[in-house]
C-alpha cells in the first residue's frame, strides 16, 4: 500500500499535467504498466515465466508499454506518456527515474547473462533514445532526446547525438532548478566555450600589439640617444684633436 501511494506522489511531482487522484489512476498508461510489472516479476523471480510473460504481454496491448518481466526496477520510477517504451529483461533501473516515450533499453548480444542497460538513481531519459548493451548510466545523468547510447555515462553528464557525446557536467543542486524536461544542451555549451577562448585570444593578441607599438617607441628613443651620443662623441674628439691633446 505504501509503494502503491508513493507512486501516485510521484505522476505528481514528475508530471505537472497531473490534476487530480481520479485521473492519474485511470489516465496514466505509465503507472498502469508499472503496477502491472510488479505483479509479473512476482512470478517471474518464482520461475513462472509463462505466467510472467503473459502479464505482460497483456500490459504492453493495453498501454503500449513493454516490460519483460525480469527487468529490476526501483522506486518512484515514472513512465511519461509511455508508448513505445522497451525495456529488456536484464535492465536494471534505480530510483526515482523519469524516461519518456519511446525510449529503448535493449541488448546487443544473444548471450545469456547480463546484456541489457543498468540506469543509476535520479536519472532522465529522454524521448526516443535507445540505450543498447550492459552500460551503466551513471547516478543524475540526463540522456537527450533521440540519442543513441553504447557506452558507460559518469555521474551527472548530459548525452545528445547519434551516437551519444558527452558534454559538460552538473551537479545535483542544478538538476533541481532545472525546469521539468528540459535537457542541457552540450553542443552549445562546449560552442560557448570555444568562443569565450577566442575571445580571450583575441584580447591577448591586442595587448601583444599594444606592447609592440611601446616596444617600437622604445627602439625609436634608444636610437635618438645613441645619434645624440655619438654626436656629442665625435664633437669631443675635435675638440681634444684641435687643442692638441
Amino acid at each position: 500500500m505504501i509503494r502503491f501511494v508513493e507512486d501516485i506522489k510521484t505522476v505528481f511531482v514528475k508530471d505537472p499535467a497531473a490534476k487530480s487522484i481520479p485521473e492519474v489512476l485511470i489516465c496514466y498508461p505509465g503507472l498502469h504498466a508499472i503496477w502491472l510489472h510488479r505483479i509479473a516479476h512476482w512470478f517471474y523471480n518464482r520461475k513462472l515465466y509463462l505466467i510472467a510473460r503473459y502479464i505482460s504481454h497483456i500490459t504492453r496491448f493495453f498501454t503500449g508499454i513493454e516490460i519483460h518481466p525480469g527487468a529490476k526496477i526501483g522506486r518512484r520510477f515514472f513512465i511519461d506518456h509511455g508508448m513505445g517504451v522497451v525495456i529488456g529483461e536484464t535492465a536494471e533501473i534505480g530510483d526515482d527515474v523519469l524516461i519518456y516515450q519511446g525510449v529503448v533499453l535493449g541488448g546487443t548480444s544473444l548471450a545469456k547473462g547480463k546484456r541489457h542497460p543498468t540506469v543509476k538513481n535520479n536519472v532522465v531519459i529522454g524521448a526516443g533514445a535507445i540505450l543498447l548493451g550492459n552500460i551503466v548510466i551513471g547516478e543524475f545523468a540526463r540522456i537527450g532526446a533521440g540519442s543513441v547510447v553504447l557506452r558507460n555515462v559518469p555521474s551527472n553528464a548530459t548525452v545528445v547525438g547519434v551516437p551519444g557525446r558527452i558534454g559538460l557536467g552538473f551537479s545535483p543542486e542544478d538538476i533541481n532548478k532545472l525546469e521539468h524536461g528540459k535537457l542541457p544542451d552540450p553542443i552549445a555549451d562546449a560552442i560557448q566555450v570555444a568562443l569565450k577562448e577566442i575571445d580571450q585570444l583575441e584580447q591577448r593578441i591586442k595587448k601583444l600589439e599594444s606592447l609592440e607599438g611601446v616596444t617600437t617607441q622604445i627602439d625609436e628613443y634608444l636610437e635618438k640617444k645613441k645619434l645624440e651620443i655619438e654626436k656629442d662623441f665625435f664633437k669631443q674628439e675635435e675638440f681634444n684633436y684641435g687643442s692638441g691633446i
